[in-house]
Order: structure tokens, then C-alpha cells, then sequence
């Protein structure tokens, strides 16, 4: 089995208020959790408005899917417009570890 992590740093566009920040954040999140089938969450940075980090997790018994589709996420997340990706972290953890 293998847990592939991806943390990605986000800063926002236009937003000034924590009630934007949701609006912008949970539509990403739920887009990345219906089009992959992962697990995402708004990790951290909650009380800052303009930035957040959203956490990424997927399983999968091939090591490959899983770089692939945190990939795919960080893909989708860097091509929003109202986004600018800042950083993105991978992590991986398999049966040797």
C-alpha cells in the first residue's frame, strides 16, 4: 500500500474577508475531491484570509497512481485563475518505510 501527501501552499485573488476565503476554498476542495476520489481538507493558514493550505491524501496499491493523481491535483489547483499556487509539497510513504 502507498499514501502519497500533497500540502499546497495558496494564496488567494481578491479576497478580504474569511467569509470569501471559504467561498474560493470550498469549491476547489470539492472539485479535487469528485474528480479524483481523494481526501482534502483546508490544513492551514484558516485565520490568515488570503492564504491557505489544502492537504491532499490518496491510497492506492501502485506508487505511480499516486504520483499521478497528486499531480493531477496540483495541476488543477496552479490552472484556477482566482489561485496563485505558491508551493507544493509530495510526500510519499510506502511498504519499505
Amino acid at each position: 500500500m502507498y499514501v502519497g501527501v500533497l500540502e499546497l501552499d495558496v494564496l488567494l485573488g481578491d479576497v478580504h474577508s474569511l467569509k470569501q476565503k471559504r467561498a474560493v476554498v470550498r469549491p476547489v476542495v470539492a472539485e479535487l475531491r469528485r474528480r479524483f476520489e481523494v481526501a482534502v481538507s483546508e490544513a492551514g493558514n484558516q485565520d490568515l484570509y488570503r492564504r491557505t493550505l489544502v492537504g491532499v491524501a490518496a491510497v492506492s496499491s501502485d506508487a505511480a497512481h499516486v504520483r499521478e493523481v497528486l499531480e493531477a491535483c496540483e495541476r488543477l489547483v496552479a490552472a484556477r485563475p482566482e489561485l496563485e499556487l505558491l508551493s507544493a509539497r509530495h510526500r510519499m510513504v510506502g511498504p519499505e518505510d
